[in-house]
């Protein structure tokens, strides 16, 4: 005989429930019961993932449900928080300020050589100091790392190490890997998933080393005001969010493109980058830095544009356009 509801045993004292059974049921209830998580509540479950208070299937679970909700500003806002205290976000000791942090997490398939590094490593030598971090996992193309030995400058294996490396160059690159293990797992699970998860934008969103501004690159349009909006609700200064090719923050020349701004003190807005004329010339990373002319050349320079209105020193589309070629035309050698 059925007990009546009122008076059956809690579930959750029958099975002994597990702490964080509750964000997957409140993810995966079903129709008109589910919902997405508070801020408070993506920061407190995401933390428990990353102290390794969870089982393996509460993870997988987490994160597809999580990704079948639709990504949410104030949950990726909150998730975001958990990472940044996991790794022990900040500048480190004796470490002056970052000007601009660079997130690349792109894994396009048809992506090739990472020519937004160039952008990256001559807006250094102008004296904007440039944090880049990333995975690059998943990526048809070459690598930061294997771009980075290319050019013969190094990868930070620690977070010293990196403040070393800006001090010395302006510039410096840290693997996900090395800022947090445990939430670069995270993102590995897309192989053994099938499918990108929030992780993916969270990771473009740590700017571990609270830098001023970030300049950003996303697959699909319709994540631009999701890392807008998160960007806002936790505090950042600036940040330029585009559509780049594989998802990084590279512009291509060869088309029209649009930026899209967050200030903290002017809101939101939008620049429109007309396409330029193709420009023939060598093929490699190295060749283009040393000569400065061909494709790779016009592409570093468009996305040098990005990065200024990033840092707020370009007030238009065509102001960011002849200040970056001022800034390719002053690179040095990389020794």
């Amino acid at each position: 005989m059925d007990v009546p509801i009122a008076t059956r045993p809690d579930p959750a004292q029958v099975l002994d429930e597990h702490p964080f059974a509750q964000y997957v049921r409140t993810l995966g209830r079903g129709p008109g019961r589910s919902r997405g998580l508070t801020r408070d509540e993506a920061r407190d479950a995401l933390g428990m993932v990353l102290r390794a208070e969870t089982d393996p299937h509460q993870v997988g679970a987490f994160l597809m449900l999580l990704r079948y909700r639709g990504e949410d500003p104030a949950e990726i806002a909150g998730l975001t928080e958990a990472v940044r205290a996991a790794m022990g976000a900040g500048l480190p000791a004796g470490c002056a300020p970052v000007a601009l942090d660079w997130p690349s997490y792109g894994a396009g398939r048809t992506r090739g050589a990472p020519w937004f590094l160039l952008a990256a490593l001559a807006l250094a030598q102008a004296g904007h100091r440039v944090l880049m971090h990333g995975s690059n996992e998943f990526t048809r193309g070459t690598p930061v790392t294997a771009a980075l030995a290319e050019l013969g400058l190094p990868v930070c294996t620690d977070r010293s190490l990196a403040a070393a490396q800006l001090d010395a160059t302006g510039f410096a690159y840290v693997p996900l890997a090395t800022l947090c293990p445990v939430f670069d797992g995270l993102l590995r699970l897309r192989g053994l998933l099938g499918l990108r998860s929030p992780v993916n934008t969270v990771a473009r969103l740590l700017n571990p080393f609270d830098a001023a501004a970030s300049v950003d690159g996303v697959f699909h349009p319709p994540y631009i005001a999701l890392h807008l909006n998160a960007a806002a609700l936790l505090g950042r200064n600036r940040l330029v969010v585009v559509k780049g090719g594989g998802g990084e923050a590279e512009r291509n020349p060869l088309k029209p493109m649009s930026a899209h701004a967050y200030d903290a003190g002017t809101g939101q807005a939008e620049f429109g980058f007309a396409a330029m004329a193709p420009e023939p010339g060598p093929g490699t990373l190295l060749e283009t830095w040393r000569l400065g002319t061909g494709p790779g050349a016009a592409t570093a320079c468009a996305t040098i544009a990005l990065g200024l209105l990033a840092l707020g020193v370009a007030q238009d589309v065509d102001d960011a356009d002849a200040q970056a070629a001022a800034v390719w035309a002053s690179r040095r050698s990389l020794s």
